[in-house]
This record gives structure tokens, sequence and C-alpha cells, in this order.
């Protein structure tokens, strides 16, 4: 749901509303459903499996940060965005997400100019189904 409305939002050529709103609400929905996930899971450490970070943890992370780029602010989910910040605190995490280059996200999160400058400069090589 949040690559259709990255697509939406991002880089089809012609902007839909009634694309782009379907998308980021079910996108919302979703993480909805993965903040009450850790907030029943917050007294097994607050992770999406068990009382441990799991493979589940790390593929949702990718996701949810880059939240932004499908016009969404995290700030409507407190927990999910102390989730989201909890696993950048682990070193693996931070080693795996800068593999094969260091990733933009930190240097784009927060900063509307900046990934709307990335977005432009992106969606030429996305639009030509290099992604």
């Amino acid at each position: 749901m949040q690559g259709q409305s990255n697509h939406f939002y991002r880089y089809a050529p012609e902007k839909i509303q009634y694309g782009i709103d379907r998308y980021q609400n079910e996108t919302r929905r979703l993480y909805s459903v993965l903040e009450k996930r850790i907030q029943d899971q917050e007294s097994n450490g607050g992770y999406l499996v068990g009382n441990h970070v799991s493979i589940a943890d790390f593929s949702c992370w990718g996701w949810v940060t880059w939240s932004m780029w499908a016009g969404i602010e995290l700030d409507e989910f407190p927990i999910l965005k102390a989730w989201q910040k909890k696993l950048e605190e682990r070193p693996a995490l931070v080693k795996g997400r800068d593999v094969p280059e260091v990733s933009k996200i930190l240097e784009l999160r927060g900063d509307k100019e900046k990934m709307d400058a990335y977005a432009k400069e992106s969606s030429a090589w996305v639009m030509k189904g290099k992604l």
C-alpha cells in the first residue's frame, strides 16, 4: 500500500487526488495496526514478534522510516515513531541501512525541501523502470 502511496504522491505524471488519498489512508491504517501491535507487545520489549527484535521489525522499519516519502508524518503515530527511533539505535541496523551506500534517509527526514529535491532528481530513473 505504501508503495502505491509513494507512486501517486511522488511519481505519477498526473496528480490524481483520489489515488493519493486512497493509498495514504490505507498506509495510515496499516501504521495504526503496527502501532497497536507494538503497544500490545510493550511488556515483551515493544517489538513486533515476541520479546526480541526480529526480521519483522527490520522489514517494517524500512517502510516506516520512509513514511514521509509517501506524504505521511509519523507524529500521528507516537508509539510507532518511538519504535522507529529505538531500532535506529541498534548498530546492526545502522550498518545494514548503509549498504550498498550510505542512506540519505536521515539527511532527508524532516526537511521537505530536501526531500522534494531528491524526489525530483530520482524520479527520472524511477519512471524509466530502473527502480
